[in-house]
């Protein structure tokens, strides 16, 4: 089992005994330390007090279940207006809006994109860009997050 997958499998359950949802999480690491950021969502939104809460829990388990080697840094908090999506359900709540993506390998030159995602078709993503459709595969994306809109634009 990849460390991820072992580390949503300990987080998941203590998020959702909160009433939260586990959006997503990332491990990075720096040199000697590293830092794991377990994003929550819940329907009214997450306070302050969710990630007080779930931080503590998580931290204690953690400590104790000891899934990751050496120094990290343990942070909680809410996706955020410009959200990660990583699942392809999430995509599917945000189709119509734009979104930014970077692939794991370059298509066409590049790697980054930004468009709108008019589309999830079984395990692809499509994205409009400059009038240009894209189909790319999910296993294909590195990273992806919502562009937050303000106004009326």
């Amino acid at each position: 089992m990849r460390r991820d997958d072992r580390l949503k499998a300990l987080i998941e359950p203590v998020v959702t005994a909160f009433g939260c949802e586990l959006w997503g999480l990332e491990f990075s690491a720096a040199g000697r330390h590293g830092l794991l950021r377990v994003y929550i969502d819940k329907p009214d939104g997450i306070g302050i007090q969710d990630c007080e809460r779930i931080s503590r829990q998580l931290g204690s388990l953690l400590d104790v279940e000891n899934p990751i080697a050496g120094e990290y840094t343990l942070e909680v908090s809410s996706p955020g207006l410009d959200r990660p999506l990583y699942e392809l359900d999430q995509f599917r709540q945000f189709v119509g809006s734009d979104i930014n993506l970077r692939l794991r390998t370059a298509f066409e030159g590049r790697r980054k994109f930004q468009g709108r995602l008019v589309a999830v078709e079984k395990d692809e993503i499509v994205i409009v860009v400059d009038d240009h459709e894209y189909l790319f595969p999910h296993a294909g994306v590195e990273r992806a997050s919502v562009v937050p809109q303000f106004g009326n634009q």
